[in-house]
């Protein structure tokens, strides 16, 4: 039982370090370019949930998107880096990062498709998406 509250004070202690420090809790978990990941993707689900569209898309990117509706609801997973082994077909686009992207659109049914990991670069202006990779969900329960 100590250990217990010995690792909850430590954690309670790294968030209040972080929120006064101005350092996310995000940056204390994936480090400063995994949370740029983070809140990069969180701007992208805001940007297409409120009006179809983002201006993160990287130059010369053919991305689908979707719909406004495909991104209600929803939120950014967990980022990591770009694995070529995983997502080959990604490969020529070269991607730095992927994050999931989670929950599910409102009225979602099984067979329907919706985004489920979002592929971006690294430029000087910052991260740009380069793809989007849509999920099927199989099984709701």
């Amino acid at each position: 039982m100590k250990s217990l509250r010995a690792l909850a004070l430590a954690g309670l202690a790294a968030v209040c370090t972080a929120g006064l420090t101005g350092c996310s809790v995000d940056a204390l978990i994936w480090g400063s370019d995994g949370a740029q990941v983070i809140q990069t993707t969180e701007d992208l689900v805001q940007d297409m949930a409120s009006g179809g569209a983002s201006d993160l898309l990287c130059e010369g990117a053919d991305v689908d998107l979707g719909a406004a509706g495909d991104w209600e609801g929803r939120s950014a997973g967990e980022p990591e880096k770009f694995f070529a082994g995983y997502w080959e077909d990604q490969v020529p686009l070269d991607p730095q990062w992927n994050i999931n992207v989670e929950g599910l659109p409102p009225g979602v049914a099984p067979g329907d498709e919706f985004p489920g990991d979002v592929f971006y670069r690294e430029t000087d202006d910052g991260l740009c998406v380069v793809d989007v990779v849509w999920s099927t969900l199989v099984y709701e329960g």
